[in-house]
């Protein structure tokens, strides 16, 4: 009797035919070569043993860079559907009334916010009827107000998309939502020559939904396009 065990005849061919079946088994592989690491005895270094376990650790970070970026590219192709979707719903009403209503309604759940706040700056108040009926979306405030409020008061510039996190939302835009909004989306509007600014708010309850670290682009394009919008009702 020998002191090695003989491996299984059936097993023996397996491997001889299919050898891949090994070398594409990770956990195999490291058995493999531990194994010989040890029948060499601990005086022995094993370069190639070193290298192929740096070569393993390289492997696995461009796996996991690898599987971020599909992440990311399809989180962005997810982002740029919902803005879509988005504006084909708010371009669809044709009159002024529905196309604000739609804001806090159907645009909003595409959008996936809790609120969307309109405010027009106006140095004649809110006493107008359409502002009292569409009081739930719309807000007028004194000429000012919106760099003021998107700013915080600071004299940093004045970006067209601000994304923050909240302790909680202001009542002068939420209202009495204000108490649980946690996170917000500032878009500045440029209705043309001549007229005030306006600004479209984006109120949401996760206070991870809208960050500084977030890139903007997809919604200064939302932000565009409703510019245009705004323009055509306000001519």
């Amino acid at each position: 009797m020998t002191g090695n065990p003989r491996i299984d005849d059936d097993l023996r061919e397996t491997i001889i035919s299919r050898p891949d079946v090994i070398l594409e088994d990770q956990d195999l592989m490291r058995a493999l070569i531990a194994a010989n690491e040890r029948s060499m005895g601990g005086n022995i270094v094993d370069l190639r043993g070193i290298a192929m376990d740096r070569l393993e650790a390289r492997l696995d970070r461009l796996e996991d860079t690898h599987r971020s970026v599909i992440a990311a590219a399809y989180e962005n192709l997810a982002g740029t559907n919902q803005i879509h979707r988005a504006i084909l719903r708010m371009l669809d009403p044709i009159e002024f009334e529905p196309f604000l209503r739609d804001l806090g309604g159907e645009v909003a759940d595409i959008l996936r916010v809790d609120v969307v706040r309109l405010v027009l700056e106006s140095a004649q108040g809110d006493d107008d009827a359409a502002v009292q009926r569409l009081g739930d979306v719309l807000s007028v405030a004194e000429p000012g107000f919106i760099d003021r409020y998107v700013s915080d008061n600071r004299s940093s510039p004045i970006r067209p998309v601000t994304l923050r996190q909240l302790q909680t939302g202001d009542r002068r835009i939420y209202g009495d939502k204000a108490d649980w909004i946690r996170s917000e989306a500032c878009l500045k509007l440029d209705f043309g020559p001549g007229r005030l600014p306006g600004l479209l708010v984006l109120g949401a309850e996760d206070p991870h939904q809208f960050t500084p670290q977030q890139g903007t682009d997809l919604l200064a394009f939302f932000a565009g396009v409703f510019e245009r919008a705004m323009r055509r009702w306000l001519s």
